[in-house]
């Protein structure tokens, strides 16, 4: 470090205090293995979080890092910890870690302009683009994450598809226009519903597809609902496959779906937040066949990609399009340095925040061979789960494991084939295993009975820690 550093009072505070927040970070991390996963908060904690008052007068930094470390650290989601397989929540790669506090402390604005932080990013999407089979003259951005993602692809498909009808939403809105379909299974996240409702286009708009025993779509079954829409005169419509659904890790057969699209002239939007990242594993490569022929899709870096929250990623295939639907520049923003087009020119957003150093450190610190070798390994993690479910005698599996979800029952002997009491036994056993804190799982519903899942996007989770699962939820069972 400099001498002018050295000698710089400022400079010297936030370096102490930096080392302080590391050490406790690291301390923090450090003692996972050997903790619980998860601690709830105590109601007398919750209050005294709730309760603050308004600070008058500031507070040394170094004593809110401390109270940060007591007040927060002790209470942590858990999803750092190697025994972790709730929801789709994956620990941060170190390296994202250190990248997010970098950016904070850069702190552009990455609406766009001629600096370094723009020019980073459009080559990490690059990246992305090059992973996932898209061209480099696709528009991609990143976003919050997944639910960003489907919202922002799902407005440009709207815009697209309405003006192809003859109708400029921009200017007129969705009141008279011609009507939209969207195509999607009961198991799609449900952001692409919230999408449809803040869209304008209605929940009325959905028409839900059938899925096989293994929740794909049933694409015979697309087909002739496809012909019923367009035989009334309608035409525009977009179908939502998914590339991982969160209930089962199942991936709707892209390739016979992106045929049909084409076919019909239907937009193509794939849902690929949680499972796309799997296309760089070889034992996947057919079964994501298609991927790179839709016309948008989303994919979540702060899932499978173990990015620090918050890095969701949008591409669409037909850039012109995207900006046509978004495009708003004001006289104070015009800019004239010669820097490529705004991403909020791209984007609901205007001021956007610097995640893509994170997503870049993060990328060139494992490179793809290192993606590929810890998804594999993720995938089978998911796997030796699966075969010590269907070994054992108080199990059922009740979904085919495709990617990194294991979904199963409890439905020991001992209920007796009680169907009604299986089902209030496992849907007790989420919250009840959490408390434990050996282990955390959640809950979802399939078929409409309440089942047990477990998700790996976790580098840290070994093979010990998966053997430990069925003897936790045993011994969580409320009987």
């Amino acid at each position: 470090m400099s001498e002018s550093v050295n000698n710089n009072a400022e400079y010297v505070k936030l370096r102490d205090l930096g080392h302080h927040a590391i050490d406790r970070l690291l301390e923090h991390l450090a003692t996972l293995p050997v903790g619980p996963v998860y601690v709830p908060v105590p109601v007398h904690e919750r209050q005294a979080i709730l309760g603050q008052p308004l600070p008058v007068e500031g507070t040394d930094p170094l004593r809110i890092v401390d109270d940060i470390v007591k007040d927060v650290f002790r209470f942590p989601m858990g999803n750092n910890h190697p025994r972790f397989f709730g929801w789709v929540n994956s620990p941060a790669s170190p390296i994202s870690v250190i990248a997010s506090l970098l950016a904070a402390g850069l702190n552009p604005s990455c609406a766009g302009g001629d600096h370094a932080a723009i020019y980073l990013e459009r080559a990490v999407l690059d990246w992305i683009k090059l992973l996932l089979g898209f061209p480099r003259d696709a528009m991609a951005l990143l976003v919050g994450g997944g639910s960003s993602a489907n919202l922002t692809a799902l407005a440009v498909a709207r815009h697209v598809l309405l003006a192809r009808a003859g109708w400029d939403f921009r200017e007129r809105g969705m009141n008279g226009a011609p009507p939209l379909a969207v195509f999607m299974t009961e198991q799609s996240h449900s952001s692409i519903t919230k999408a449809v409702e803040l869209l304008g286009i209605g929940k009325s708009a959905i028409r839900y597809v059938p899925t096989g025993p293994d929740y794909r779509m049933d694409v015979k079954a697309l087909a002739p609902m496809v012909d019923s829409w367009a035989h009334v005169g309608n035409a525009a419509a977009i179908v939502v496959a998914n590339a991982g659904t969160v209930n089962t890790g199942s991936v709707d057969p892209i390739n016979e779906i992106a045929d049909l699209c084409s076919e019909k002239g239907l937009w193509l939007h794939i849902d690929g937040a949680y499972g796309a990242p799997a296309v760089l594993a070889a034992e996947m490569r057919d079964l994501f066949a298609g991927l790179e022929r839709a016309d948008s899709i989303a994919v979540d870096p702060h899932k499978w990609l173990y990015v620090a929250v918050d890095c969701g990623c949008v591409i669409v295939r037909d850039e012109p399009a995207m900006r046509q639907a978004f495009s708003l520049v004001p006289p104070y923003l015009k800019d004239t340095s010669g820097a490529p087009p705004w991403f909020s020119e791209y984007t609901y957003e205007q001021t956007r925040p610097f995640r893509a150093l994170k997503l870049w450190a993060a990328l060139r610190a494992r490179g793809v061979d290192g993606y590929r070798a810890d998804i594999t390994r993720d995938l089978g993690l998911a796997r030796r789960l699966g075969s010590q479910v269907q070994a054992s005698t108080d199990f059922e599996l009740v979904a085919p494991v495709t990617l990194s979800v294991v979904a199963f029952r409890y439905a020991s002997p001992v209920l007796k084939g009680n169907v009604q009491l299986i089902d209030e036994v496992n849907a007790l056993l989420p919250r009840a295993i959490q408390e434990q804190g050996r282990i955390f799982l959640s809950g979802t519903t399939l078929g409409g009975r309440p089942v047990l899942r477990c998700c790996f996007v976790n580098f840290r989770t070994t093979e010990s820690d998966v053997d430990q699962i069925l003897d936790a939820v045993r011994d969580a069972v409320p009987m």
